[in-house]
């Protein structure tokens, strides 16, 4: 379970951003990662990596810039569907858009070709996005593989998205798209740190939205428990172990900011990254 909310704009003002991110990893608590950084097998890439025996090297988050253009790759569960036999792990789908900027991985024909080949995959959405200059608007792209769908969104709007389908969201992604654009209106020119800390307790909120008739259909064993946007499930170690944010200034700046569990039990110590790279 995760969630991500975001507004992209290849055109802000001076003070403005041309990405606004912020997201929430959920998942087992003893699953081995690596926090967020720059990756030694592509140095303009930043983000977690999966250690997960089977799993090493994908990631649920990253962004990379080559040439001016930045892409930034998501991936999300789509909870309560059936895994096909033999399915292949999902995690290379962002590491492999993210890490190459030749033609065949721009954000059009990448989605078209995953998009032909994408059943292989357990259920998920695919969220990526790429901001070039101010000549051209940022393109944002969600595919989903159950059944297979690609959707493109309009730069300069606020979105939010989970582990449904974008149509049927959960009743905390509807509350927390509502809260963060109210967060963009207002601090989308603010410095970053006062809008790190205003995204940071958003993404920190444990009200539980709860009844959820998609999500207790999807998850009816689990429903209540994952129905805050900082989930925390304490009888299966599981919860929202990652916040992740990334933003980029209308000067190429980067920040990806993260805080992530350090231990198995999140009322322990945290670990805070802040990584800013001028591109």
């Amino acid at each position: 379970m995760c969630v991500i909310f975001f507004y992209a704009n290849s055109q802000p003002g001076a003070d403005g951003y041309k990405l606004i991110l912020a997201s929430n990893r959920d998942e087992f608590f003893d699953r081995n990662t690596q926090t967020a950084a720059k990756w030694p097998n592509a140095e303009h890439v930043y983000g977690g990596i999966d250690l997960q025996p089977g799993r090493e090297g994908g990631t649920w988050l990253a962004v990379g810039c080559e040439d001016g253009v930045f892409k930034v790759g998501a991936l999300l569960n789509l909870t309560g569907e059936p895994k096909p036999p033999k399915a292949v792990g999902r995690g290379m789908i962002v590491a492999d858009y993210v890490r190459q900027s030749n033609p065949e991985h721009n954000i059009l024909n990448y989605n078209k070709s995953l998009l032909s080949d994408c059943t292989k995959y357990s259920a998920f959405n695919f969220v990526s996005i790429e901001i070039g200059d101010s000549s051209q608007p940022a393109q944002i792209k969600l595919l989903s593989n159950v059944p297979p769908t690609l959707a493109p969104f309009e730069q300069d709007m606020c979105y939010g998205f989970g582990n449904s389908l974008p149509d049927v969201p959960f009743e905390k992604v509807r509350y927390g798209q509502q809260q963060f654009e109210q967060l963009v209106q207002e601090h989308g020119h603010a410095d970053v740190q006062t809008l790190s800390g205003e995204l940071l307790q958003l993404l920190k909120n444990k009200h539980k939205h709860w009844p959820d008739a998609e999500l207790k259909r999807r998850a009816p064993s689990w429903g209540e428990g994952l129905s805050a946007l900082n989930v925390h499930i304490e009888e299966h170690a599981y919860g929202s172990r990652t916040h992740s944010l990334i933003l980029v200034d209308a000067q190429n700046k980067l920040h990806f900011i993260e805080e992530t569990m350090e231990t198995l039990d999140p009322s322990g110590p945290w670990r805070c990254t802040h990584i800013e790279k001028q591109f």
